[in-house]
């Protein structure tokens, strides 16, 4: 998987876990999703994302956008 595609679904699973827990344990977690959405909007105007920095350290394969 490209490192792209490791990025979309890493933050779909982030996504996906904030939501669980904002149900299940505190509706404080709300502003977790709301730190994933603000990083993916930064990231799609800056280019910058820290997650791929990490995965590319973790030797997943360069994509095209990171």
């Amino acid at each position: 998987m490209s490192l792209d595609r490791t990025i979309l679904a890493f933050a779909g699973v982030m996504v996906l876990l904030s939501v669980a827990l904002t149900v299940w344990v505190s509706p404080l977690f709300v502003w977790f999703t709301v730190f994933i959405g603000l990083n993916l909007l930064q990231s799609a105007f800056t280019g910058f994302c820290p997650a791929a920095m990490v995965f590319r350290k973790l030797g997943v394969k360069p994509g095209t956008a990171f």
